[in-house]
């Protein structure tokens, strides 16, 4: 009797359709001042194609993604653990062991390539989230939801201490260290002169020696920070994906129309609130706390129901065409996503750093759907050749074989 098959092509294909439309948002971080990822005002003046950009990626992309990611992220650590114990292994061990190698491919992403890295929160993430394993869905929906509530309550606190900060520059007896602070950090929000993104800008159009260093430092002082505000939502995510998983959402094998109704309800929960802060921002030319806010706080609520219309409408889609080949080549996607995800990495960065072309902060928005469409171009034509050749992607080939303690067979037998 052969092995059972822990592949779900469902699941894949979500995973798919996941890596390509993260890089949506992420192209922007690969392309621009960090700052323009908060505010777009920061990149200089906006056309109506780059508006449009941002209005799309604001409503469809951001936040969404990652939060779909980690959704399967939580799935298919109970199918790892699963695996693992059907053959005799301490399946939350392995996936500790797992976890401390992802830790560490995704440090060497950050340093070496990317200041945007997952990976490391995914890892410390997953840790957290083995207590929870063996909980029915409704108890993990309950505590998804408690996750959720203390990210949102520590980025509103964030943005609320930024609004005192602005109200106590703007009084009248403030100090002048305090007028200038403020004044400071509101600038390097929405004035592409600012030092703060002139010094981004030059520094990711030096060689590789510079923008190491500084991702040596960001390390050093932001990442922490990062984890702060993504580790909360993200362990909700993946209590989320949990419960889809053991509620069979995930596995496809839904009623098509639940998975249309689902993913209709969703979507006009999230969009019709999140168009309206969007309609807020252009109106009043993207203010520096209300933008800042909104991508940090006041959208978060809005992306739950959001990530789950994603992944119903997704879901949906592959329940009616399942083996059209669009499908299948998005379902290989899937099967490689960590090496789609850094290989991505690697191409973007040799586009836009000093070391590559040094497109750095010279294309604008409005460019970077064509950018977007070659990638993924890519991504649908590398990834099933490749897997008809061999069992696993490059990098799953790595981690796995570092999680083992041994190179692993990657070629498939003739």
């Amino acid at each position: 009797m052969s092995a059972p098959s822990f592949r779900i092509p469902a699941m894949d294909v979500l995973r798919g359709c996941a890596v390509m439309g993260i890089l949506w948002m992420n192209i922007t971080a690969f392309a621009l001042p960090q700052a323009v990822y908060f505010n777009p005002r920061a990149g200089g003046a906006l056309s109506a194609g780059d508006a449009l950009f941002w209005l799309i990626s604001f409503l469809l992309f951001d936040g969404k993604m990652r939060a779909l990611f980690s959704i399967l992220f939580g799935a298919s650590m109970l199918l790892l653990i699963d695996r693992e114990e059907l053959a005799g292994r301490d399946g939350r061990k392995v996936q500790v062991i797992r976890a401390a190698w992802l830790f560490l491919i995704g440090l060497a992403h950050y340093l070496l390539l990317w200041w945007g890295d997952i990976l490391m929160i995914y890892a410390l993430v997953g840790i957290a989230a083995l207590p929870f394993v063996g909980k029915e869905p409704l108890s993990l929906m309950k505590w998804a939801f408690l996750f959720f509530l203390a990210h949102f309550l520590i980025c509103t606190l964030s943005i609320v201490s930024l609004y005192g900060w602005a109200d106590a520059a703007a009084s009248p007896g403030a100090a002048q260290s305090v007028r200038e602070g403020y004044a400071s950090f509101a600038a390097s929000f929405t004035d592409l002169r600012h030092p703060a993104i002139q010094s981004d800008i030059q520094t990711y159009r030096s060689g590789f020696g510079v923008i190491l260093r500084h991702h040596l430092a960001l390390f050093a002082d932001e990442w922490p920070r990062g984890l702060l505000f993504n580790g909360l939502d993200t362990l909700g995510f993946m209590l989320m994906g949990m419960a889809m998983m053991k509620g069979g959402f995930l596995t496809g094998r839904w009623d098509p129309d639940h998975y249309k109704r689902t993913a209709i309800h969703c979507f006009l929960i999230g969009l019709v609130p999140m168009a309206g802060l969007a309609a807020w921002l252009i109106l009043s030319g993207f203010p520096v706390l209300s933008s800042y806010g909104a991508a940090l706080a006041w959208s978060f609520p809005f992306r739950i129901p959001l990530a789950v219309g994603w992944a119903a409408m997704i879901l949906w889609l592959f329940a009616r065409h399942r083996d059209r080949p669009l499908v299948l080549r998005i379902a290989a996607v899937g099967r490689m996503a960590l090496s789609n995800y850094i290989g991505t990495s690697l191409v973007m960065c040799a586009i836009f750093y000093g070391w590559g072309l040094g497109f750095f902060a010279h294309l604008r928005p409005v460019q970077f759907p064509l950018l977007l469409l070659c990638a993924w171009l890519v991504m649908l034509l590398w990834s099933a050749p490749w897997l008809s050749r061999f069992a696993m992607g490059p990098a799953e080939w790595l981690w796995r074989s570092l999680a083992r303690g041994k190179p692993q067979k990657i070629r498939k037998s003739s």
